[in-house]
């Protein structure tokens, strides 16, 4: 059930998306910077594009940043559960040594229920 309405919601977004862009075709020209700091640095790139381009092109970019920002916040934790998970692999190691020395001398069906437990 909830895999069509991801199909609806994904087939309502694509409709919109087209119909935006049809709606918007025109071309607009994009500049780098302002003519008045373009024309003091003596520079300015522009290019000419078709407006849902340039606002979808914005949405992705937007995106994009948001991802990337999340991703380098989120870091700190991503160390903290590397180190947690090495150190549950230590004590797990720890363990079963443990359990290996207790139950030397004992019957191998004893040890390997004590081991299970």
């Amino acid at each position: 059930m909830i895999r069509y309405i991801r199909y609806a919601f994904l087939a309502a977004l694509g409709i919109i998306l087209v119909s935006v862009s049809l709606a918007n075709r025109q071309m607009v020209e994009l500049k780098l910077m302002p003519d008045a700091l373009a024309e003091l640095l003596g520079f300015n790139l522009s290019a000419s594009l078709p407006l849902f381009l340039v606002v979808l092109g914005g949405v992705v970019a937007g995106l994009v940043i948001g991802f990337l920002w999340e991703w380098l916040r989120e870091y700190k934790h991503r160390k903290d559960a590397t180190v947690k998970k090495g150190e549950v692999r230590k004590l797990e190691r720890e363990v079963k040594k443990l359990k290996t020395k207790q139950n030397e001398g004992q019957d191998d069906v004893l040890a390997l229920l004590d081991e299970a437990s």
